[in-house]
């Protein structure tokens, strides 16, 4: 239905290519939009001020699951103030003993305006439409829960 580019690049800037040393820093560039600074995280010798492929799943699959509820909330004529999420990725070993981003927690906090505004069932309900229509979710093996 539509494809998504995203352009990586890495150049060596050190002496070596020792693993110890060598530079982790790179950039991705979106569809010739935006350009950010990336690298390894920090606990693969990468730079903090950087972002992380692992802190990019985790924005992703949040940002995803926001999109859709505000989508679903919009049509539902709910009328969304704000969005707030501190979302937690974990990377530990999964099934096979594998390295991997296993869980993502999303701990969203909406505030509603207007006359109607949901339940707490119904924003548990709210939410589980939006998790299950996420693209980004959809496409991970990672679990991705609301808190």
């Amino acid at each position: 239905m539509s494809e998504h580019k995203a352009t990586i690049d890495w150049k060596k800037s050190t002496q070596s290519f020792d693993y110890e040393t060598y530079n982790r820093e790179h950039t991705w560039q979106f569809d010739n939009k935006v350009k950010i600074d990336a690298s390894a995280a920090p606990e693969y010798k990468g730079k903090t001020t950087h972002i992380d492929p692992e802190e990019a799943l985790v924005a992703a699959a949040a940002g995803c699951h926001m999109l859709t509820f505000l989508a679903i909330a919009s049509k539902k004529r709910l009328v969304v103030e704000s969005y707030h999420d501190e979302a937690v990725g974990f990377l530990e070993q999964n099934e096979d003993g594998q390295l991997a981003v296993t869980r993502i927690h999303l701990h969203p906090r909406i505030s509603f305006s207007g006359d109607k505004k949901p339940s707490q069932e119904e924003l548990q309900l709210l939410h589980e439409k939006a998790h299950l229509h996420c693209f980004i979710a959809n496409s991970i093996k990672a679990h991705v829960e609301v808190k």
